[in-house]
């Protein structure tokens, strides 16, 4: 089912595990496949300044989410394929996002950024949508230590990924529920009603930040409150039912800006997305923390 134009960033990321299976398979249609995925950005929407649009149905808006869903794929792309280009665009692209949607004061970024000034949604001045929500950035957070990953040191835009990672690393630390390690849906404000300590993010910000510390991306003594979370998740998300079935709760279903029916970004419409338990998005991200923070004791035991 797959359209090319579409130009939609989500379609993207479960490509990544095209890499492995050509390599594993010598199957020539991964490699196609590749090669088509790839191709969708030889004509995908910009932005003036050249950052890629989310979506074609969502004209002139970049969002956190998308630097996940192409980023890392389109770095190891570059460096599986031999195409440098993709380091600078993969590094504009994180650029450019802090740019526009960093708030100066705390750090943290809004969700998203529409270069025309006319969604409801988006500032007029400036731009930005309203709220900092914790998947958003928790997207935003995985996409930048997954493409570290296959960017070369040597290149330009490695430091200053890192830097980026550092800035909104500490920000988030400072956010963190004292209580649980966990972190809220609406990250800034903890205290509002009807806001939440939200799984997916929780997890997702476990994972960036612990891989960040084993990578050596992120100073070491972030570790121990990092540990707090995942401990945070473990005892207070997630469950065993008698069948010992394992679950995970509290996770936002799905949030995004316009679309039909139009969602507004305001507090009320984060807050009033449904609340399920064990979709994919939180037992992925909680599966990729888990690997992260067990593997690592498991190697310091071993060791």
């Amino acid at each position: 089912g797959y359209q090319i134009t579409e130009y939609n960033s989500d379609q993207v990321n479960p490509g990544k595990v095209l890499f492995d299976l050509s390599y594993k398979t010598q199957d020539n249609r991964y490699r196609i496949a590749l090669q088509t995925l790839r191709k969708q950005f030889d004509t995908h929407p910009r932005t003036k300044e050249g950052g890629f649009w989310h979506k074609k149905i969502y004209p002139h808006q970049i969002w956190l989410d998308g630097l996940y869903m192409r980023c890392p794929f389109l770095a190891r792309y570059g460096m599986e394929f031999h195409e440098p280009a993709l380091y600078d665009q993969v590094t504009f692209e994180f650029e450019l996002m802090e740019e526009k949607c960093r708030d100066e004061r705390i750090g943290l970024l809004y969700h998203g950024w529409d270069e025309s000034k006319t969604q409801l949604w988006s500032n007029p001045k400036t731009g930005c949508s309203s709220h900092f929500w914790a998947r958003g950035m928790g997207w935003f957070m995985m996409g930048l230590v997954d493409a570290l990953d296959f960017l070369p040191e040597t290149h330009k835009g490695w430091k200053s990924l890192q830097a980026i990672l550092n800035r909104t690393a500490d920000s988030l630390l400072f956010f963190q529920d004292q209580e649980t390690g966990l972190w809220y849906q609406i990250i800034d404000q903890t205290d509002r009603n009807g806001n939440y300590r939200e799984s997916s993010a929780s997890a997702m910000f476990v994972y960036a930040l612990s891989k960040g510390v084993r990578k050596g991306y992120l100073p070491i003594s972030i570790l121990p409150v990092v540990d707090k979370a995942y401990r945070g998740l473990v005892q207070e998300k997630v469950t065993i039912d008698g069948e010992g079935k394992v679950h995970i709760h509290d996770i936002c279903k799905v949030a995004g800006l316009g679309g039909h029916p139009y969602r507004d970004g305001s507090y009320e419409y984060y807050i009033g997305e449904p609340r399920v338990m064990d979709d994919p998005k939180g037992v992925g991200a909680f599966l990729l923390a888990s690997v992260e923070v067990e593997g690592k004791v498991s190697c310091m035991a071993h060791t």
